[in-house]
C-alpha cells in the first residue's frame, strides 16, 4: 500500500464507539520483548490497559471499533487483515486466561466451601455435646458460642469467593472477548493532525485519544 492510501480496514459505521490510538510506529503497539511470530505476539502491556480502560468507558451494548492512527506508511502486505488478526488474537488469549482464571476460582471456592462445612457442623456438634454434658451454665454457653463463632469463620473464605471475587473476572473477560471482535481501522501517515495528549508505550512516545463517534 502507499502513503497515498490513507486508511485500511474494516468501516466504521455511524454510532459505533471508537477507541483511538496513535502511534508513529507499528512495533510500538506490541511487545517488544515477545518473541512470538507477528500475528500471535502480544500487546505492549500499556496498549493494552489503555484499550481496555477505554472500553469500560463506552456502552456495554456499543458496538466498537479500534482505530489505530499511524505516522508511518504500510509496511506489510495486506497489514490491515495483520494487526486486526494480531489484536483479536490477543485478546481471545486473554478471555481463555480469565475463563481458566474463573474455573480456578470456583473449584478452590468449592473446596473451601467443603471444608468451611465440615468445620461448622463438626463444631455445631461439639457444641451440643457440651451442653448435653455441662448443661447450660455460663461457662458451657460460652464454649458454644465460641465453636459457633470458629465454624463460621471457617465458612469466610468460601462466603468471600462466592459471593464477591467471581463476578469482577467474568466482567473482565466478557470486555476481552468484546474486544476479541472489535472492528479494526488504521488511518496511514498525515491523514490526520492530533493534539491530543502524549502518553508512553512501550519503550516511545505515543499519541493516545479516545472519544465517542456521533457518526
Amino acid at each position: 500500500m502507499s502513503p497515498n492510501n490513507l486508511s485500511s480496514g474494516e468501516a466504521v459505521a455511524a454510532g459505533y464507539g471508537i477507541i483511538e490510538i496513535h502511534l508513529r510506529e507499528l512495533r510500538q503497539l506490541f511487545d517488544s520483548l515477545d518473541p512470538s511470530p507477528f500475528r500471535e505476539k502480544d500487546l505492549d502491556r500499556k496498549a493494552e490497559e489503555y484499550i481496555v480502560d477505554s472500553i469500560k468507558e463506552l456502552p456495554s451494548r456499543t458496538s466498537c471499533a479500534l482505530v489505530i492512527y499511524l505516522d508511518q506508511p504500510a509496511v506489510l502486505p495486506d497489514e490491515d487483515n495483520i494487526i486486526a488478526e494480531a489484536i483479536h488474537v490477543h485478546f481471545a488469549r486473554q478471555a481463555q486466561v480469565l475463563q481458566r482464571t474463573l474455573r480456578r476460582l470456583l473449584r478452590r471456592g468449592s473446596i473451601s466451601l467443603g471444608i468451611g462445612l465440615s468445620f461448622l457442623v463438626t463444631f455445631f456438634l461439639m457444641g451440643q455435646c457440651i451442653r448435653r454434658i455441662m448443661g447450660d451454665s455460663q461457662l458451657a454457653a460460652l464454649l458454644r458460642e465460641s465453636l459457633l463463632i470458629g465454624g463460621w469463620v471457617a465458612m469466610w473464605k468460601p462466603l468471600e469467593i462466592f459471593l464477591y471475587d467471581w463476578w469482577p473476572i467474568v466482567g473482565e473477560r466478557r470486555i476481552h472477548d468484546r474486544l476479541s471482535r472489535i472492528k479494526v481501522r488504521i488511518v496511514y501517515a498525515a491523514s490526520k493532525s492530533s493534539s491530543t495528549p502524549v502518553a508512553v508505550i512501550g519503550d516511545t512516545s505515543a499519541t493516545l485519544s479516545r472519544d465517542e463517534h456521533n457518526g
